[in-house]
């Protein structure tokens, strides 16, 4: 057991949590970072599987993502364009599949008016109400205490508008129902896009990946950071208070017990439970993190002999709403010959499958991929499903969001630190929110805000 003395500690070795620590330490401040995990990373995850390198977490990088750009490139990591020439599929309410180019599904001409009204609406809202303070917009409540599935529903009554527009943030984002989180909630994940039509298009949002992987990036950062990373650590208890010469934390971990005069929880908002604070935290702590939990997706991972699809020229992205799998992409990896596919399950579709035992699961989910891409997609050499919703110090996917209501009613609070105790992670992001460049943002912001009170405290030890 190790006994630090340090002026940071930071729970979390994620991407937020190793920027953060980063921050500080370049600024002259001691920290340590305890992580519960044998690795670091977070959700960012580059791991081998049957001997194919697999993005079992997060992966991509957009245009917007100027921070995480900006890191990549002082960090000498590479990055390489998704592949994406040829036809794309889409599977409509018919449940026939139909190749398709351009941005716009192939659906008749009411539903495309359809789909480009809601498309405008939600863009309008995105740039009116803004990523960062949503919860303070004349329209907030109003907006918060509706679901995304009705509010679709209040402006269209094409429901395969509504469905595919509401694909883009319920499946593809939050991993959630779309009945299950606010119309606020939708327009926030917009906002912190940039714009919704950013979503829909996926040559943006999935614009490109780090050769290599992205999880590169938190081990570089740990590599920095040395010895002041602690793994195989998971923290069980902070004990807290303030006095007259600033604060003064202790941390137990299993590895290391760390006094320290600030603490950031750099872990999603479902886990804070897991820590034992002494004394408590605040009522309204307690109630608004009871309203945050992650969404629920399996990342299915299928690797080929070769890209087949691109011999039928096709692209490998794939859409519908209404399939088991509803989103498919190339993901194969930068210079290998072998061609890999990447497909979604999300919510409630991952629910039913869960319920099959796994050789079951794996057909019904290749049964699913060969629906859009034909017969020769249900024989891949390596298969892998990504299942962060077992995963202990996860427990779901993407990023936390709000259930009904809770975004207006609490969103204000989110980042208000707790005497010495302060928050940082994607989940918590405006621009970037749910990506590594949130994460990376959520860091220095966190950073600076301590480094700020830091300067009038008392050091550590003193």
């Amino acid at each position: 057991m190790l006994n630090l003395n340090r002026d940071v500690v930071v729970v979390g070795a994620g991407p937020s949590g190793l920027t953060a620590a980063r921050e500080l330490k370049k600024a002259g401040l001691s920290v340590a970072v305890l992580e519960a995990r044998d690795r670091v990373g977070g959700r960012t995850w580059t791991g081998t599987v049957d001997g194919a390198m697999l993005e079992i977490g997060g992966q991509w990088v957009s245009p917007d993502q100027t921070v995480l750009l900006e890191l990549l490139d002082e960090l000498g990591l590479q990055t390489y364009p998704r592949y994406r020439e040829g036809e794309s599929m889409y599977i409509g309410a018919d449940g026939v599949p139909v190749r398709y180019t351009g941005d716009s599904f192939p659906v008749d001409r009411d539903t495309q008016a359809e789909m480009d009204k809601l498309t405008a609406l939600l863009d309008g809202l995105a740039a009116e109400i803004g990523a960062t303070e949503p919860w303070a917009h004349p329209k907030a409540r109003e907006l918060d205490t509706t679901s995304f599935h009705h509010w679709l529903r209040q402006h269209s009554s094409n429901e395969e508008a509504c469905n595919n527009i509401g694909l883009f943030i319920a499946g593809g984002m939050l991993t959630k129902p779309a009945h299950a989180f606010s119309a606020l909630q939708a327009v926030l994940m917009a906002a912190s896009a940039g714009s919704f039509s950013h979503l829909t298009d996926e040559d943006f949002i999935l614009d490109r990946r780090v050769v290599g992987g992205m999880q590169q990036v938190s081990l570089l950062l740990a590599q920095e950071l040395g010895d002041d990373v602690v793994l195989n650590s998971p923290v069980r208890t902070i004990n807290w208070e303030p006095d007259t010469e600033g604060h003064r934390v202790t941390v137990v971990s299993d590895g290391a017990t760390v006094n320290a005069r600030y603490v950031i929880m750099a872990v999603p908002p479902n886990l804070y439970s897991r820590v034992s604070f002494n004394p408590p935290l605040p009522r309204r702590q307690h109630q608004m993190h009871q309203h945050q939990s992650l969404g629920l997706v399996i990342k299915v991972h299928a690797v080929y002999s070769r890209p087949f699809w691109r011999n039928s020229g096709l692209s490998g992205t794939c859409f519908g709403a209404g399939s088991l799998v509803q989103e498919v992409y190339d993901n194969t990896n930068f210079g290998d010959a072998r061609g890999t596919l990447v497909g979604f399950v999300s919510d409630e579709k991952a629910d039913a499958v869960f319920e099959l035992g796994a050789e079951e699961r794996k057909r019904a989910i290749l049964e699913s991929i060969a629906g859009f891409l034909g017969a020769e997609a249900l024989e891949p050499e390596v298969y892998y499903e990504s299942d962060w919703g077992s995963e202990e110090w996860t427990r779901g996917a993407y990023a936390s969001s709000y259930d009904l209501g809770g975004l207006h009613r609490y969103g204000k609070d989110q980042h208000a630190p707790v005497g010495p105790i302060y928050w940082s992670s994607s989940d918590l992001a405006a621009e970037g929110y749910q990506h590594v460049d949130g994460a990376i943002r959520m860091g220095r912001h966190t950073a600076a805000r301590i480094l700020e009170v830091a300067r009038v405290a008392v050091p550590a030890g003193a």
